[in-house]
């Protein structure tokens, strides 16, 4: 049979029905340490409860639907962990990916409840790209995140390859993962943070905490308004353009083209779609995730932000393939 003659079925709107599920379930596992209690090995849900604080009923019902996840494997009356698992819920390991995750049931889905609302107004109550509402909201999420990132950020300094000294500046920087990458492994990079009063304390703590503190200088600030400097060779813009929207991104390209020297490099990570809009489908929810926190947010294709970094006076607009949700976008000021 052909595709288009085989029955047409349910099945796939059955299981949205319950998508909500996954990661409501493995947020309440990583809370509850079942990944970090496995790591050492199967165990049963005897050994598990003292380590979980958890009700046998409980415990029992969240691991088969693990396992029906794929999340974990069981072997006989024991459940393990998955290679997956293993790689990337063990909140120890530094490759962790749960951090989102841990957002969902407080941070993420009360907002989506709202979503009916939004897509009639096109627009949030409150909006996590202001700084009266996302200077809380950041301050928590932003370490969360750091692995997430951390791969890319490693890649591109593999990729750009920084000798001597330079000048590095990290608009809306976070946590300062991109460039505590790049001042790991370049030791004679200078880094300026540009970033919210309530956000930037965390950059400088991971700094500090990766021991190249000495490095780093800090302006706070809104990115319309602050002051970014001048004479910088590189500047990274993690994660940024989709919660700015395309205005507000357009004049920040710009603006950091004022930043750079001749020669510099702009680097760039967002949750890239194709041209059309039809894909990835991970870009296009997270669309809709800007269109419930943001006042103007949204996603955006390479053709696009390729085109905004011509307007700004940039040349050579690439990709670089990287271990992050799409390659990073890299355009050279001449």
């Amino acid at each position: 049979m052909s595709p288009h003659d085989q029955a047409v079925t349910p099945e796939r709107i059955l299981q949205m029905a319950w998508g909500y599920a996954p990661p409501l379930v493995l947020e309440a596992a990583i809370r509850h340490k079942v990944f970090d209690s496995l790591d050492s090995g199967p165990k049963s849900i005897a050994e598990l409860l003292p380590l979980t604080n958890t009700s046998r009923r409980g415990l029992t019902i969240i691991l088969n639907a693990l396992v029906g996840f794929q999340f974990l494997a069981k072997q006989g009356d024991k459940y393990a962990l998955t290679p997956e698992s293993a790689a990337f819920l063990v909140r120890s390991k530094p490759s962790f990916m749960g951090g989102m995750i841990l957002h969902t049931s407080e941070q993420l889905l009360p907002k989506w409840l709202h979503l009916n609302q939004i897509v009639t107004t096109g627009k949030p109550d409150h909006a996590v790209n202001q700084q009266q509402d996302g200077e809380e909201f950041f301050h928590q999420f932003v370490n969360d995140i750091f692995p997430m990132s951390y791969p890319a950020a490693q890649a591109l300094a593999a990729h750009l390859n920084l000798t001597g000294p330079k000048s590095v500046l990290d608009l809306a920087a976070g946590s300062g993962v991109w460039t505590i990458a790049l001042a790991q492994h370049s030791p004679e990079v200078k880094v300026t943070i540009v970033d919210w009063p309530g956000v930037i304390d965390v950059a400088k703590a991971n700094a500090e905490k990766f021991g190249i503190g000495s490095r780093f200088t800090y302006h706070q600030g809104d990115l319309a308004s602050a002051d970014f400097g001048s004479n910088h060779d590189l500047a990274t813009l993690g994660h940024i353009l989709h919660s700015e929207g395309e205005t507000r991104s357009r004049a920040l390209l710009k603006k950091t083209f004022g930043a750079l020297n001749s020669g510099g490099t702009i680097a760039i990570q967002e949750f890239l779609v194709n041209a059309d809009r039809t894909g990835p489908v991970n870009g296009l929810v997270f669309a809709v995730n800007m269109l419930i926190n943001t006042d103007e947010g949204d996603t955006y294709s390479f053709e696009e932000i390729s085109t905004w970094l011509n307007e700004a006076g940039f040349v050579n607009a690439r990709q670089l393939p990287a271990p992050g949700p799409s390659p990073l976008i890299l355009a050279t000021k001449p």
